[in-house]
């Protein structure tokens, strides 16, 4: 198979990408791909590096300022002209854009050369790319079940979210390679590979307070907030790390995740069917975290704190409820296996083969 594969911005599009890119390979290793992602964005260090053919392109998002939004028109037409040019010579069988505002043109490129296309949307309420190519491509697939009433019905496929498969695969990594003592539980609270500024400020108190809990913390700042948040002394029962690589092989020895709520994150922490509390970030576009965390909050298999309700004694009370009521702990774990959809990658590579054999 020859495949030519668009996402960009942050990992919550890019590693679903890549999951799809090794499903592939596994199926047919003798597989070709080329990677489009943008020439600024994280993509283009992240992709190279694992050996994929990569092509950068300049494009940016839409924004409410006229002059910048019609170079975004113009850059459209560009890249899309540059993208009809690569297809024509690499002739993909299918092109499949994973989200971000870069695969807007490589898919309208494919689409007007009469290439099978496939896009796959990571959270609950589409972002503005998907929604518009949704009417011109060939098949879709949603992480969220409830998400497929936004498309097409009859071209849309409940696939999950690739990264759960990946997840699953990943060999667990023992809370003891960071410190933390084999007899105590263990929370982990992650902030996403760049980190949050406005809830490390928050959790300042919180990491103090905890000398007399019976369970510890590994706290995962991000790689842009370690360096200012490890000057502080925390309480003995507090592990600090920047950035840790394979962080689902670190979930698995979790008894409890406090995490942000991008659609990556959540979709490994349904497939390993681990108790959670999410704290969406009000920052991102459409609000998406906010209602990826409210469709896993509503079947119960979660617990939602908005970052606005975030305060020390909130937290510590969801935490001592969740690790101190074993029959919530049951029925948190049966929750998150009726939302599990865990041969997600599977899904994508047949439903993909299906259109173009």
């Amino acid at each position: 198979m020859k495949v030519i594969i668009t996402a960009g911005g942050t990992g919550g599009h890019i590693y679903p990408a890549l999951s799809i890119i090794d499903k592939i390979k596994e199926m047919e290793p003798k597989s070709e791909f080329i990677y489009v992602g943008t020439t600024t964005r994280m993509e283009k260090d992240i992709v190279p590096k694992l050996g994929i053919k990569y092509v950068g392109i300049e494009m940016y998002g839409l924004s409410k300022n006229i002059l910048h939004d019609l170079k975004v028109l113009f850059l459209v037409m560009k890249c899309e002209r540059q993208m009809k040019k690569l297809m024509k010579e690499f002739s993909p069988d299918v092109v499949i854009g994973a989200g971000g505002y870069v695969t807007f043109p490589v898919i309208m490129a494919a689409k007007s050369l009469g290439i099978k296309t496939f896009i796959h949307e990571q959270n609950s309420i589409p972002g503005k790319s998907n929604r518009m190519l949704s009417k011109m491509v060939d098949k879709i697939g949603v992480s969220f079940e409830d998400s497929i009433h936004y498309f097409d019905e009859k071209k849309t496929v409940f696939t999950g979210n690739p990264c759960s498969e990946r997840a699953l695969a990943i060999p667990k990594i023992s809370k003891t390679k960071y410190g933390l003592h084999e007899n105590k539980k263990f929370v982990l609270m992650v902030q996403g590979s760049l980190g949050s500024t406005s809830v490390n400020d928050k959790m300042l108190e919180f990491l103090n307070s905890i000398d007399d809990e019976d369970y510890e913390v590994l706290y995962v700042t991000g790689k842009n907030s370690y360096e200012e948040f490890k000057k502080n002394k925390f309480s003995h029962n507090v592990f600090v790390e920047p950035y840790i690589e394979n962080l689902s092989g670190l979930m698995k020895d979790a008894d409890l995740i406090i995490s942000r709520a991008g659609a990556s994150s959540i979709s490994e922490i349904i497939a390993l069917k681990r108790l959670a509390i999410l704290i969406p970030s009000p920052y991102v576009a459409n609000n998406h975290q906010f209602f990826n965390a409210l469709a896993v909050a509503n079947n119960k298999a979660s617990v939602m704190i908005e970052e606005s309700a975030l305060t020390t004694n909130i937290l510590k009370h969801q935490i001592d409820d969740i690790l101190n009521n074993l029959e919530k702990q049951i029925n948190m774990r049966l929750n998150l296996s009726k939302m599990q959809k865990n041969d997600s990658s599977t899904v994508i590579y047949e439903t993909i083969k299906g259109m173009i054999d």
